[in-house]
């Protein structure tokens, strides 16, 4: 049987995703290719470092599974969806289960080793892309690095606009009206990772690669939203996390937001269909240059606001805020969102660049020109 490999490479971290489905591995390196350096290589010249395996085999998910049911164990949410847990103290390994999913794990930390099995490809697939990249943040942060709730574009000079703030402030509509209207590249759009500089003064700044939450309104205001219908009627998707409901929405025209209770449903972008969609270049990397602090209102015009803001510890994440995906399979080694005095030493570097609140209406081109002009791009 050919077992394929697909290597990951970003500044000082290298991890391998193994998997004899293709489509495993296809998945992982078109989900890494843009913003991670992800390159096919012989499965057998895979000897060190860090190695996820992915298996698309039931029986060998129903052997892990039953031993994680047989053995004592707790539950937690991971993904969203329960994980029953087992550890064996002897040698450290993890074993668990998510049933929901069908997804069943065995993590080695001390040998820098995990396996995934699952019943469908598709499923192992995400699951895998999820873990890799697990495995290359826990390598980053014990490097020195950090993880900062942020937006980023780069300009032609590898410049860095970081765009900062809570939950709906703003972050997404900022960064992309850089990128789709004043030429920027996309840097990362709701997490980067960020370092001091080991040779300068300055800070380092990586991609974090997701899929980008994109609301439909936003979408529509970017003049994206007949590309993504055109796109979606000739076969293609978006990310299988997209709820239905959106899907639906965009196949029948419908920009209007839709809402979940008080959640905000969004289009699911895959990183690649950036550019390959919507003509947004992806970035691998640049240098802190500015912080923008946004606020965005309907009917609102592009201006600069009197408020002072500075960078604060809550925009750093940490274990404590990492919820979704907890270190629930000893990838890390550290707080998931860096050491206290790597974040420490970032705030102060950062704390001598721009700091720029604005508020931001809902004219995404409007939005782009002021920005630019205010960044002196």
């Amino acid at each position: 049987m050919t077992t394929h490999a697909v290597r990951l490479d970003v500044a000082d971290a290298t991890a391998t995703v193994l998997s004899a489905d293709q489509a495993v591995t296809d998945w992982a390196a078109r989900y890494f290719g843009q913003w991670w350096n992800a390159t096919e290589v012989p499965a057998q010249d895979v000897c060190t470092g860090s190695v996820v395996i992915a298996t698309v085999d039931r029986d060998r998910y129903d052997e892990v599974a039953l031993g994680v049911t047989q053995e004592p164990h707790g539950s937690t949410l991971y993904a969203r969806a329960q994980l029953l847990l087992s550890r064996e103290v002897s040698s450290g390994v993890i074993r668990a289960v998510s049933p929901e999913q069908q997804l069943a794990y065995v993590s080695e930390p001390g040998r820098g080793r995990l396996e995934i099995f699952g019943c469908d490809s598709g499923a192992v697939a995400t699951a895998t892309a999820r873990l890799a990249r697990e495995v290359v943040r826990g390598i980053l942060l014990r490097n020195g690095w950090a993880v900062l709730h942020a937006s980023a574009v780069v300009g032609s000079d590898g410049r860095t606009v970081l765009t900062l703030g809570q939950k709906g402030a703003g972050k997404t509509t900022t960064a992309l009206a850089l990128a789709a209207h004043q030429g920027f590249r996309l840097l990362a759009n709701d997490r980067v990772f960020v370092r001091p500089a080991p040779d300068s003064s300055e800070v380092d700044v990586l991609p974090w690669p997701a899929a980008a939450a994109v609301g439909l309104g936003l979408l529509d205001a970017l003049g994206w939203f007949g590309v993504a219908r055109e796109r979606l009627a000739q076969g293609e998707q978006l990310h299988p996390t997209q709820h239905e409901r959106v899907t639906a929405a965009i196949r029948a025209g419908v920009s209007e937001p839709l809402w979940n209770g008080d959640k905000e449903l969004k289009a699911q972008v895959f990183p690649d269909q950036f550019e390959g969609w919507f003509g947004v270049p992806l970035a691998t990397g640049g240098t802190a240059a500015a912080l923008v602090y946004p606020s965005v209102e309907k009917g609102a015009a592009p201006a600069e606001e009197g408020t002072v803001r500075w960078l604060a510890p809550g925009d750093f994440m940490s274990g404590a805020t990492e919820d979704r995906y907890p270190d629930v399979f000893g990838l890390l080694g550290v707080d998931g969102g860096g050491a206290d005095s790597v974040k420490q030493e970032v705030t102060r570097r950062l704390g001598r660049l721009p700091q720029l609140p604005v508020a931001l209406g809902h004219d995404v081109a409007a939005n782009g020109e002021f920005l630019a002009k205010l960044l002196g791009a």
